[in-house]
């Protein structure tokens, strides 16, 4: 699941919630046209999810943060610094978020997937996007912020913010474990076949689009990458078996609207 892009994340005081979330235009951000439904937050887990009261974890629609570490495995640069920033954001929101739930509702961890914003009507994912905190991610179906999205991830990396103070991209041959990456590299052939479009980078990656996918594509020729440098996220796997000559790793793109000509 990733994206690509060439290279040239009914009280009286709801009833105020509500009015101050959509009558502050001016201080929206990423909005959406519904309200949401009013949520309170136990504790925030980490720089991309949420705990509510009652117990229901909410995953924010949109963005990647980095991963804390644990079970012997270090944290990631900046993992920290974005879970205190969204406990900032919280805690200035009074502890209570409005909640506007994907197309998609659950994601394969069971966690509940949202659009989540503060009193002042700002999507939180928005804002850990604007500070470099996380990076921005394109999941089918929940692609309706895609672009307010990218247009605030896009001002972090000119500033060289937070996690864009240096280049997070990897070159395929630098990939060492599955997970969440950012990767860059020239497309050595591409592919169409019944599994879809495979785009085999130089380094042992492949990006594939898969049929369902390849409708978000239309208008790209995807065969005139070949022999392009690209830039592509999403999450890596491993081929437990593949073919002679085929990629180790394996990254899958589901939207286009990030395929463009650099920054």
């Amino acid at each position: 699941m990733g994206s690509v892009v060439l290279h040239k994340k009914a009280s009286r005081w709801g009833a105020f919630f509500v009015f101050a979330l959509w009558a502050g235009a001016a201080q929206a951000l990423c909005p959406l046209p519904e309200a949401g439904e009013p949520m309170r937050v136990e504790r925030v887990v980490d720089g991309d999810t949420v705990r509510l009261a009652g117990g229901r974890r909410v995953r924010l629609i949109g963005i990647n943060a980095p991963e804390l570490g644990g079970q012997g495995r270090a944290g990631e640069p900046f993992a920290q610094a974005a879970r205190r920033a969204l406990e900032v954001r919280v805690r200035e929101s009074g502890d209570t978020l409005r909640l506007v739930p994907g197309l998609e509702r659950r994601d394969a961890h069971g966690r509940e997937l949202a659009h989540l914003y503060d009193r002042d009507g700002r999507n939180l994912a928005a804002l850990l996007l604007e500070d470099g905190l996380a990076f921005q991610v394109a999941v089918a179906p929940n692609l309706r912020l895609v672009d307010c999205h990218r247009q605030l991830e896009r001002r972090a990396r000119v500033a060289r913010r937070g996690l864009w103070e240096r280049d997070p991209y990897l070159a395929p041959g630098q990939l060492t474990r599955p997970g969440f990456a950012l990767v860059r590299g020239r497309v050595a052939r591409v592919e169409r076949n019944r599994g879809g479009v495979w785009l085999e980078l130089d380094g042992d990656l492949a990006l594939r689009i898969e049929p369902r996918h390849l409708p978000a594509f239309q208008g790209v020729d995807l065969a005139a990458l070949a022999g392009r440098e690209v830039e592509a996220r999403g999450w890596v796997v491993e081929r437990r078996q593949r073919a002679r000559g085929r990629a180790r790793w394996l990254l899958g793109l589901e939207d286009s609207r990030l395929l463009g000509t650099g920054m």
